[in-house]
């Protein structure tokens, strides 16, 4: 059988969908879709998607595009992308009632290679007509296998939101490969090069600031005569190196949090040194490396290293420890309370250092004064990534 595949990026426009953390989940559902369209159309599968932009479709409009794409037929797969709401945790699969569960199985147990949890694949009906799917993009969609996709919870309170944010583009490359083993069509892995599929807002200009090269650069190594863009479209990115970095090509099952913890450096290193809009990677994509230096390394030494585990909050690790919660999100740039299974927090030596509490009319260069240290020493325990101080914000000082 010759399958077709549609792909159907839930909600858009005016429709956010699922709204919490301040993400919406239209804009996970559009990146993971987008995503998953370029993949099958490098791999020759024939497919479609329903909008490419932040569009609003009504549910006539959507059930429109869907049927027009290959028609009413039983050979065409429709993957409709969603993000969950409800303060559960993991992915979870919808199926019509006219199909079985194979190709949803499938799907999932890709995305739980990728580390995602799996809450399962299953069938709902409709209250009124238990003959029925319960939902319209299922109902609607006469003879195609249609699957309603949930990656995970946008509202969790366990690990998903640190996932989607980091790791919805591994979802999606799982959802190519079960798709491909499902419809038996070759695959091969994403190509490993430097490339970057443009997305909504995104201009040469911020796209050149993010990989720290020169829009130029960018045009003369993709053949552009011009500066627009259209969504969707690949672009190879030219490395730049600096001086006392290292270029780090971003792998499979990489994310922010582990690169940084492989080369010893704060998220917001990596974020800064190369102007990242979003914590989202692309496989290939290349990122500078901030060189620890000699000092750096010493500083490191003089701190401890938690791994978060299962039912660890950010308030039972700081009372294990002795120290505030908010010492604890200072000293590690949290900017949420949030924490996943297996994160490393820094935890400071009690004995190599004090606590100061930023006062009005305090700066670095004025507290560093104070207790005879340097401002590097004060940046560098406290992983700042500025010389910005807020009021009443915990700092730790160098005893020396």
């Amino acid at each position: 059988m010759n399958y077709k595949i549609v792909i159907d990026a839930g909600h858009g426009g005016v429709d956010p969908g699922a709204v919490a953390n301040g993400l919406q989940e239209k804009d996970f559902t559009l990146d993971a879709s987008l995503y998953i369209y370029n993949r099958l159309n490098e791999l020759g599968v024939p497919v479609k998607i329903t909008r490419t932009t932040d569009e609003t479709l009504d549910r006539k409009e959507r059930i429109n595009r869907i049927m027009n794409a290959f028609g009413n037929r039983s050979d065409v797969i429709l993957i409709s992308n969603h993000i969950n709401a409800g303060e559960g945790d993991g992915a979870e699969i919808v199926y019509a009632l006219r199909n079985d569960d194979e190709l949803a199985t499938k799907i999932l147990n890709e995305i739980a290679k990728q580390g995602q949890n799996i809450r399962g694949a299953y069938q709902r009906r409709l209250p009124g007509n238990p003959s029925k799917d319960y939902y319209f993009i299922i109902r609607d969609t006469g003879n195609l296998q249609s699957l309603l996709l949930e990656y995970g919870f946008i509202d969790s309170p366990k690990d998903d939101v640190y996932q989607l944010q980091n790791n919805l583009e591994d979802y999606a490359e799982a959802v190519v490969k079960a798709l491909t083993e499902y419809i038996n069509v070759s695959y091969t892995p994403p190509q490993t090069n430097n490339q970057y599929i443009v997305k909504k807002g995104d201009s040469l200009y911020s796209i050149a600031n993010k990989y720290n090269t020169s829009i130029e650069d960018i045009k003369k190594q993709n053949n552009l005569t011009s500066n627009i863009l259209q969504i969707g479209q690949k672009l190879t990115i030219p490395t730049t190196i600096k001086p006392d970095y290292t270029v780090y090509t971003v792998q499979k099952g990489d994310s922010l949090w582990s690169i940084a913890n492989k080369y010893g450096i704060s998220i917001n290193d990596i974020i800064q040194e190369n102007n990242l809009g979003t914590t989202m990677l692309n496989i290939g994509q290349q990122i500078l490396i901030p060189t620890i230096k000699e000092e750096q390394k010493e500083t490191a030494d003089n701190k401890n290293i938690y791994i978060v585990q299962s039912g660890d909050s950010l308030w039972n690790i700081a009372k294990k420890f002795n120290i505030s919660v908010n010492e604890l999100k200072s000293i590690n740039n949290l900017a949420t309370n949030m924490i996943s299974i297996g994160q490393k927090l820094i935890i400071p030596k009690q004995e190599n250092y004090e606590k100061y509490t930023v006062q009005s009319g305090d700066s670095l260069w004025k507290i560093s004064r104070q207790y005879n240290v340097s401002v590097d020493d004060i940046i560098n325990l406290n992983n700042l990534s500025n010389n910005t101080l807020s009021v009443g914000q915990i700092l730790l000082i160098p005893k020396k």
